[in-house]
């Protein structure tokens, strides 16, 4: 059986990174991996960051 690792997206790497040290605090492993190897943003995330998200439709 090969174990293939998916490699996160750098963007979003870099973006968590970017994030002030009192919001990368709250924000559990299991939001941070959800965000950077998947599609969507999780949830209870997504109320974390959203105030440094930039919106796209403007």
């Amino acid at each position: 059986m090969s174990e293939q690792k998916k490699r996160p997206d750098p963007a979003k790497v870099a973006f968590l990174r970017s994030l002030p040290v009192e919001v990368k605090a709250s924000i559990s492993g299991e939001e941070a991996e959800q965000f950077m190897f998947g599609t969507e943003i999780p949830e209870s995330l997504y109320y974390k960051i959203k105030d440094y998200l930039l919106e796209s439709d403007k």
